[in-house]
């Protein structure tokens, strides 16, 4: 089928763009630690009944093993944690803009740890993405958002959840670079070493209440981590690398990177948000920086 990986692509932008929405619902109703443990234990057994189901080749040397264990504690424990803390603070919508700098992070950090090459057009496209979010940030007027505010604490969330999701990719990276290894695979290694890592943790601390407990006073709590854990981390995976799979890399990434626009007729109706034309203006100016950094 023509354009059949585009179409993936673009569903992986869609399936993104409704589970940030439940995750932010979620997350205001059990927290950001609590919804990211329940959430990484969801995934995880749907990620291990897919590839015992579909008899992926589970071959993985320790050295990728290492690398994609502490990718996982990265990204998914540290950087998903504070991305819903960013839910909580700022909304799905500004906090997925947030999430434009991850190219962008993992561009400086891929030259500096991965000798990858910094080009001018790399350069030219982290100055679009960080003018597109800069003219949000600034053009976001209180009166103009129904549900949430811009703050200061929100923004710096949303950044160390970019940090932490670029920096996981980097990890990530290095174990692909090592050697042939299945995505689902190693997508089930790095969230399982994420709950063997936060759920003793979060217990320890006291973070963690019982799930059984806590869905039964709030039903609704375990429908939107449920609808967000597959459309987010089970669905969205699958979809993307359908996407890689039948279309070029660059193409897939750059539509994929379209949630924050994708995201602005959602909030609208879901979150009743206004914009003005420069929030519009600068959301679309962000995503095409991605589209410059991907297509080179």
């Amino acid at each position: 089928m023509i354009l059949l990986g585009e179409l993936f692509a673009v569903l992986t932008a869609v399936s993104w763009s409704g589970s940030s929405f439940a995750f932010a619902e979620a997350a205001e109703r059990t927290g950001s630690v609590q919804l990211n443990v329940n959430r990484i234990i969801i995934a995880a057994i749907l990620l291990f009944f897919t590839v015992i189901l579909f008899n992926f080749n589970y071959n993985i040397s320790f050295y990728q093993l290492e690398f994609l264990a502490i990718s996982g504690v990265v990204g998914i424990v540290l950087g998903d944690t504070f991305l819903f803390s960013a839910f909580k603070k700022i909304g799905a919508r500004m906090s997925m803009l947030m999430m434009s700098l991850v190219p962008v992070i993992s561009a400086v950090l891929a030259f500096f740890f991965l000798d990858e090459i910094l080009s001018l057009k790399v350069m030219i496209g982290i100055f679009i993405t960080l003018s597109g979010i800069a003219l949000v940030v600034f053009a976001s007027n209180k009166s103009l958002n129904a549900k949430y505010k811009i703050t200061k604490i929100g923004l710096f969330f949303g950044f160390l959840g970019a940090v932490g999701q670029a920096t996981g990719l980097i990890l990530a990276k290095e174990a692909f670079n090592s050697g042939e290894l299945n995505e689902f695979v190693a997508t089930f290694v790095r969230i399982f070493a994420s709950a063997i890592v936060i759920l003793p943790f979060t217990i320890l601390i006291k973070k963690y209440k019982n799930p059984i407990k806590l869905y039964k006073k709030d039903p609704k709590a375990l429908l939107f981590t449920f609808i967000g854990t597959v459309f987010g981390p089970f669905l969205g995976i699958t979809l993307s690398l359908l996407a890689i799979k039948y279309t070029k890399v660059g193409i897939a990434t750059t539509l994929m990177s379209t949630v924050p626009v994708l995201m602005l007729p959602m909030a609208k109706y879901i979150h009743k948000e206004k914009f003005n034309w420069k929030i519009i203006l600068g959301t679309f100016i962000a995503v095409g920086g991605v589209a410059v950094i991907f297509l080179r």
